[in-house]
């Protein structure tokens, strides 16, 4: 879909690296200012909406962001997308109070939610899709470093500069990131008009804000229960709503076609459940260190590493057989691996040890690694260049669901029980059967494996206006 007698490859992937940066950081970056915050601005009432606003908005983006991409190009809204990042980072930086530090958060999530998925979707068109793999792979361990990161270097601004530089820090990649994406990506423009499928657009965007505020404010137990469900009946409504539209609108934002292809359909479902694992595993893994074993809060941030570097390790595997091996046997064989990680997490206790910790991380991580560079290039080469920007980031927002229901259902579990080291135990319980819902779910990828050769990705791209 990239011109690529025009386009510079070079050029690209600095910008999306440099993105990436950006996108990656500012999920834990925030984490370790936070309390310095709260401490100069007050409001401490208001500090999860900090972190939850940003996942409203930019998973809400997620899915129009993809949709639009196709109409007008892979550039223009990814740049867009940067630009709205950027101005919410700098108003982030200039928060008087908490209220407004809340405000531009959610703006710099609506940014936020472009980046990735296009991302991915730019080197879905740059390159053929035995090559995709390991770029995507090579993304993913770049996710995966920064993420580590970003709390030391959270730490570290706020402790030595400031605060307000855990937001500014993002402006001069960001504007790096637009100036080496300008010059180095090059579109063919087609004069033609589609309609924006605008109410597609609100009514799915309405669902999955009254399912995400449900989840919120449920978890922090602020609503009673008949809210709570009424919440969830709305994005209930909304959801089948918006279903009904995407099968009379010209253009839908999610065209329902897609999911008749088993592929599609079957890596969306094992997507969503692996998510709902790993983070899971990321979320309580530090929590049962220091509540049950006692380390220090930065112990129980080192014992990460193994399980990123891990992590990183299956993703760089996993870009490599692509080529090799069916996408089932790939994915069948990381999630069995995966699902011995987590029957190990289970037996986690008072009198397990750092070592014994470590190890079951690896083995978890391993198993996680190779499925996203897999699944996201296998939903990318089921459909054509006009598509891939809609599945590419619905692959981006059904992870991002996934997580965040997952961590849910487990702290909702986890507080049912008053003993800590028990209710760890249910919460991991409930990770393996995440990962073995995905695990059977993997069986309608049938026998289907990456095709080498794809001419059509050499052609220009048609950008609709």
């Amino acid at each position: 879909m990239v011109n690529g007698k025009q386009s510079s490859p070079k050029l690209i992937l600095t910008g999306l690296l440099m993105g990436l940066l950006l996108s990656s950081l500012d999920q834990t970056i925030t984490a370790t200012a936070m309390p310095t915050v709260v401490q100069e601005l007050g409001g401490i009432s208001l500090y999860s909406w900090v972190f939850s606003i940003y996942m409203l908005t930019s998973t809400t983006s997620m899915p129009i962001y993809g949709k639009l991409a196709d109409l007008y190009g892979r550039k223009r809204m990814y740049m867009f997308g940067m630009a709205v990042f950027l101005v919410g980072s700098a108003l982030c930086g200039m928060a008087e109070n908490m209220a407004q530090l809340i405000v531009f958060r959610g703006i710099q999530g609506l940014g936020a939610g472009a980046l990735m998925p296009i991302a991915m979707t730019i080197v879905g068109d740059l390159f053929p899709p035995e090559r995709r793999g390991r770029f995507q792979a090579m993304f993913g361990a770049v996710f995966g470093v920064l993420s580590i990161l970003g709390p030391v270097l959270g730490g570290y601004l706020t402790e030595h500069v400031s605060w307000h530089w855990v937001f500014y820090v993002n402006l001069p990649f960001g504007i790096a990131a637009i100036c080496f994406l300008a010059a180095g990506l090059i579109e063919k423009r087609v004069e033609t008009r589609h309609p924006i499928d605008w109410p597609g657009a609100i009514t799915l965007s309405g669902s999955i804000i009254a399912i995400l505020l449900g989840l919120v404010l449920g978890g922090e137990g602020r609503e009673t229960d008949a809210m709570l469900v009424g919440i969830y009946g709305l994005g209930g409504i909304l959801l089948g709503l918006f279903l009904w539209i995407e099968t009379k609108v010209k253009e839908p934002i999610l065209p329902l076609s897609l999911f008749r292809n088993p592929v599609i359909s079957g890596a969306s479902v094992v997507s969503f459940f692996m998510s709902a694992g790993m983070f899971g595993a990321i979320t309580y893994v530090p929590l049962f260190l220091q509540e049950v074993l006692g380390v220090r809060p930065s112990i129980a941030g080192y014992m990460l590493i193994p399980f990123m570097l891990a992590f990183i390790t299956g993703n760089m595997i996993g870009g490599r057989l692509i080529t090799r091996f069916s996408y089932r046997q790939i994915v069948w064989s990381s999630l069995f691996i995966m699902a011995v990680g987590f029957g190990l997490l289970r037996m986690l206790d008072a009198h397990t040890t750092l070592l014994m910790v470590g190890t079951y991380m690896i083995v978890a991580g391993l198993g996680m690694g190779p499925l996203m560079p897999v699944l996201g290039t296998a939903m990318q080469s089921e459909v054509g260049k006009q598509q891939r920007g809609v599945v590419t980031s619905f692959f981006g927002f059904i992870r991002s669901m996934g997580s965040t229901i997952g961590v849910s259902l487990m702290g909702a579990l986890m507080h049912m029980q008053s003993v800590l080291s028990i209710s760890i135990q249910h919460v991991f319980t409930l990770g393996l059967f995440f990962v073995i819902t995905a695990w059977m779910a993997a069986f309608f990828l049938g026998k289907a494996r990456l095709i080498k050769q794809d001419t059509s990705d050499l052609q220009p791209v048609q950008v609709r206006r």
